[in-house]
């Protein structure tokens, strides 16, 4: 017999529910039964439609990246890619961090418990197409003579870090409220703008690092 059917939205508010759930009570407290009493079916559908506990936070592994990179696909370019990589940050990542808490935690700083945290694996693929996204903006600033030197990948690294520092303080409350945006503005642009003035003895160095 081949696997139950189940109504074409059961997938998708499975992944709704589990993401509720992340966010109000932790991934500690995400069960197979939980997600399934909270989306109004069965377990039974959960292991029918992604295998077990670790194929559901897969799915939300994937949903995460599957919105960062078609976010990040659909920033319009002009002829200023500095501004464009900034407005990118602040409509793509802290839009898609303040909406989706949940796959903030799960997929970017990849909070899900178990050996190893073998469910990686089950977004990989997602994760490096969006990264590739991210990596083609940035690579915008390298033609322009807009990273003094400066490796798009290594740029990319560090714009991924800030965003995703300032993702986790909005998240904790530590930005001054009314003024979140106004921070991830500045600490963005800093960044990218600063990208051209930095010594190149740095860049010699990240260099080094990288091998």
């Amino acid at each position: 017999m081949g696997r139950p059917r189940h109504p074409p939205r059961t997938a998708d508010d499975l992944l709704d529910a589990a993401e509720r759930l992340i966010e109000t009570d932790g991934i500690g407290a995400l069960s197979v039964r939980r997600v399934a009493e909270a989306a109004g079916t069965t377990t039974r559908a959960v292991y029918s439609l992604y295998g077990s506990k670790d194929g559901l936070v897969a799915a939300l592994g994937r949903r995460a990246f599957e919105l960062l990179g078609e976010g990040i696909a659909r920033v319009p370019e002009t002829d200023d890619p500095a501004g464009d990589l900034v407005g990118a940050g602040l409509t793509v990542f802290r839009r898609f961090a303040t909406d989706h808490p949940s796959l903030f935690r799960v997929a970017v700083q990849r909070t899900a418990p178990g050996p190893g945290y073998a469910t990686i694996e089950g977004f990989q693929t997602e994760a490096r197409e969006a990264w590739g996204g991210l990596e083609e903006r940035v690579r915008r600033l390298e033609i322009a003579g807009l990273l003094g030197g400066r490796l798009s990948f290594d740029a990319a690294i560090e714009f991924h870090a800030l965003c995703e520092g300032l993702a986790a303080l909005e998240l904790r409350g530590m930005l001054p409220a009314g003024r979140e945006e106004a921070y991830w503005r500045d600490a963005l642009g800093a960044l990218v703008h600063g990208f051209a003035d930095s010594p190149a003895e740095e860049r010699a160095s990240l260099r080094g690092i990288r091998g």
